[in-house]
Formats: C-alpha cells, structure tokens, sequence
C-alpha cells in the first residue's frame, strides 16, 4: 500500500538552448566549469535571461524542489518503505526516486547530482541506481503506474482539508497524490484532467513543502501509522 506522491510541472531543467548565449548563462556555466546546457537553471541567478520564455513564472526553481525532496524523504512513512516519490519536471522529464536515498541537505551539493543525473541518466552512474531519469509527460507516469485513484492538490480544487482529503486514499492499494512543484501559476489543463478528484486545502497559495509534508503526514495518521512506530518503544 504504498502512497505515490508525484511533484508535478516541477520548476527544475537543465537551461534550455534558446538561452545558452545570455550572459549570466554564459557566466554561470564558466564559474562552474560546465557547458549552458548542463547546468540547471536557476532564477537567482538568471533572470535576466528568463524573462521571454514560455510559462517563466512557474521555472528555475530548484531550490523548490529540493526542500520539498528533503521534506518527503525524510518522513517516516518514506523510511518504513511506504512512499514512491517522482518528480515530473517542466520539460516532461520524470526523477524516480529509491526511498533508501538521503538526498543531500546543502543545496548546491543537489544541484550538481540533478546535473549528474541529467548527464549520466541515473545516480550513480554505475550499479544499482538511487536516482533515475527518463523523458516522460505526467500523462504517461500515470498511465505507467496505474494508481487506483490520483488526488490533486490546487487552488482550483473542492474546497476540503487536507485530513479528509486524505483519509479516502488510506484503504487503497496504489493511491496517488499530485503537488505542484513550480512557485505560481496554475497546472496545465493535461494535469487537471488527470485527477479523479481535484482538492483545495488553503484560501491563500501554500508552499509545495508545506502541502507536500501535510499530506505525508496525514496518510501517515490515516494508516496509523505514528502509533504503530511509537509502539515499538514501548517495554513488553
């Protein structure tokens, strides 16, 4: 009974070609010794040269990612082996993760293994990979891993709380919930027509950890599963 937790249109891409020649690019590329197409891209550093591309508002935002990665990775549920974590990214890329990972906690050490696994197609390169990457749309993740219900999280959603949003997944075998991890904006139409059930949790726009580590913890609680650890504490 695993929970599948999907990040989706996720503010995290390698910078694309029409912006290898910009300046701060270019300057980017040569403090790390790399080629523009092999570092990610990255709004605080190069804004300048995001301003014309298409849906700007929802890119360069790794650093999203990556505390939203830590959030979920680290929860109990992921170290009892209980949640399948991808990242599906804006360019339609698709990270799966081994939840046996410990991502790195310094940010600039998670940028350079997203431009490894960019590079090489998993982490590590060679023997049993923790990280692996494939070109894939949302559409197609979930018609590969066939959840038996997907419940997304937007402002456009039924208004509801995350507990009882929540509390319907806990007796299925393969439930899905989808966290939008780009900063604003709205999820594409494919995405919205991918949910059996569309959820809004908050008046005001919540970060994606937030969300992200709310709905872990609530199917954590909705499988009882807080008591069943403590349980092991306790003296017979």
């Amino acid at each position: 009974m695993p929970l599948l937790f999907v990040l989706a249109e996720s503010a995290l891409e390698c910078v694309p070609k029409e912006l290898w020649r910009h300046p701060s690019v270019v300057r980017t590329a040569r403090a790390r010794g790399k080629r523009p197409g092999a570092i990610l891209l990255d709004r605080s550093l190069h804004h300048p040269a995001m301003r014309k591309l298409p849906n700007a508002n929802k890119r360069g935002r790794p650093d999203l990612v990556h505390t939203t990665l830590l959030a979920v990775m680290g929860s109990p549920l992921n170290r009892e082996g209980l949640l399948r974590t991808y990242v599906h990214t804006i360019d339609d890329h698709v990270i799966e993760i081994e939840p046996i990972t410990r991502l790195p906690k310094n940010y600039n050490r998670f940028v350079g293994l997203i431009e490894q696994l960019y590079e090489e197609g998993q982490v590590p390169p060679g023997g049993p990979p923790l990280l692996t990457i494939r070109r894939e749309g949302l559409s197609e993740l979930v018609g590969r891993l066939r959840p038996d219900r997907v419940l997304l999280f937007t402002e456009e959603g039924e208004p509801r709380t995350i507990e009882e949003a929540v509390r319907g997944l806990a007796g299925l075998e393969k439930p899905m919930v989808v966290v939008g991890g780009f900063p604003h904006g709205s999820f594409s139409r494919e995405a919205l027509s991918l949910a059996d059930e569309r959820v809004c949790v908050d008046p005001e726009g919540l970060e994606a950890w937030v969300i992200a580590a709310r709905v872990v913890y609530e199917f954590e609680r909705a499988i009882g599963l807080p008591r069943a650890r403590l349980s092991r504490l306790r003296k017979p």
